[in-house]
């Protein structure tokens, strides 16, 4: 386990852990190392899962007028959230 407060030498770091380290912070990006070194990591393009945000908005009653509100919140199109909720 990494010392997280050990000394880094950010000149010479990998180039994915620099560009992670300038994203989130040293302490963080060693975290990660921690955590994921040797792993592929890949993230989804959208923050919340399409089938729990489903049944999130059946379980609510949609209104018309908070569909576009619920679009730009949950990142999907106002089409896909009316569809969903029913």
């Amino acid at each position: 386990m990494t010392i997280m407060s050990e000394k880094v030498d950010y000149d010479i770091l990998n180039e994915s852990y620099k560009g992670i380290a300038e994203v989130i912070g040293v302490e963080a990006m060693l975290k990660i190392r921690d955590n994921y070194c040797g792993m592929q990591l890949q993230l989804p393009m959208r923050l919340y899962d399409a089938n729990k945000l489903r049944k999130k908005l059946q379980k609510m009653d949609v209104q018309s007028n908070q569909i576009m509100m619920l679009s730009r919140k949950y990142g999907y199109s106002p089409r896909w959230i009316r569809e969903a909720s029913k």
